[in-house]
């Protein structure tokens, strides 16, 4: 099942993300539009402001060495190593993805330290106690062994060092199980968008607990990014972006055509966004 789902996440992000490039920006994941999400904003602001409030929130101040975790084309790793002036890491199963995330950090003369390498996030490439900064904006969704991704952060992570992970979840379930009609809303989320399966914010600060990560913290912040799925409904159905989808292929065009899915599933109560901090 793995190999399947690796091979699906690969060509998904191999097809979609020049499109997205195009459309959006380098920077793959949602933005930040206040505490209560009421915040008018550049979108492009937006998504830079929701690196800046994650490092005020987790109390990172420097950093020396950085992991990208499901780095995209490199927009979070080349913002942090300019801000930080740190060396910085990027990881992703898309070719397509690590080759432009070179050549982008060519063209800002930061490719003397960073570099991006197509690896598993389950098996890294990387010694123990490597990264003073393990950073996952957005990909512990896509992880089959949510148990064994967290264990990796943290083997590579040097004493001292601080992981930040930011995920898709679904709501607690301590209260009430998920409904049928729920249980449906997350498969056609995951078929979608090649997610094996998500799990509540309260689940992964079970498995933080066992690593054992020290002054653990977490947070809902589905609030603040909810309005993020709105805008990219918005930019998919202009003409520059209809061209693109035809150009990238059916689960682009699937994609674009099911965003509907995450705005419903924040409106619900059913999606959040979950963040997860702590120190080895």
């Amino acid at each position: 099942m793995s190999a399947t789902l690796y091979q699906q996440i690969q060509q998904f992000y191999d097809a979609s993300s020049g499109l997205w490039e195009q459309i959006w920006g380098e920077h793959m994941h949602h933005g930040y539009y206040g505490p209560d999400g009421t915040q008018k904003k550049d979108r492009r602001q937006a998504q830079i402001d929701l690196i800046e409030e994650l490092l005020n929130w987790a109390g990172v101040e420097v950093a020396e060495n950085i992991l990208d975790v499901g780095c995209g084309i490199g927009g979070s790793s080349l913002y942090l190593a300019e801000k930080f002036h740190a060396r910085a890491t990027g990881i992703t199963l898309s070719p397509v993805q690590a080759a432009r995330a070179t050549e982008r950090a060519i063209a800002a003369n930061l490719n003397d330290r960073s570099q991006f390498l197509v690896a598993n996030a389950q098996a890294m490439p990387f010694a123990d106690n490597s990264f003073d900064l393990v950073w996952s904006l957005e990909s512990g969704e896509h992880m089959p062994d949510k148990a064994k991704f967290m264990q990796e952060c943290y083997r590579v992570l040097k004493p001292g060092g601080t992981l930040i992970m930011v995920t898709w979840c679904h709501r607690p379930i301590d209260q009430s199980p998920l409904t049928a009609d729920e249980q449906k809303h997350l498969q056609d989320i995951y078929r979608v968008y090649c997610l094996p399966y998500v799990i509540s914010l309260p689940e992964y600060e079970a498995l933080a607990l066992q690593l054992p990560l020290r002054n653990l913290r977490t947070a809902d912040w589905s609030t603040a990014v909810a309005p993020f799925w709105n805008f990219v409904i918005d930019s998919a159905f202009t003409p520059q972006a209809f061209v693109g989808l035809l150009l990238s292929g059916w689960s682009t065009i699937q994609g674009a055509l099911s965003l509907g899915l995450m705005s419903r599933g924040y409106q619900s109560g059913l999606i959040k966004f979950g963040l997860l901090c702590g120190r080895k």
